[in-house]
């Protein structure tokens, strides 16, 4: 798994743990959601300073965007459909 799908696998994973929808997370990142739902597709390449924002507001140390998924981790599930925090 490259850098850019260990990002977008943790970036999904720890947005959906946490109930936040992508505007959420966007908004307090202070980045687009369409920025963030490109990171998670892995259309965009984001910059360290993007990444930092984003671990900002997930509240953890950047590694854990990078660290590999353990081998039996299934891919993190949608949220549901509907209104999401904001």
């Amino acid at each position: 798994m490259d850098g850019r799908a260990r990002v977008a696998w943790h970036l999904r994973r720890l947005r959906v743990e946490r109930g936040l929808s992508q505007k959420a997370l966007a908004v307090d990142a202070g980045v687009d959601r369409g920025y963030v739902s490109g990171i998670e597709r892995r259309s965009f390449n984001p910059t360290v300073d993007i990444l930092d924002r984003l671990a900002s507001a997930l509240s953890v140390d950047v590694s854990k965007l990078f660290a590999l998924p353990a081998d039996n981790e299934q891919p993190p599930s949608p949220l549901r459909p509907g209104r999401r925090r904001s």
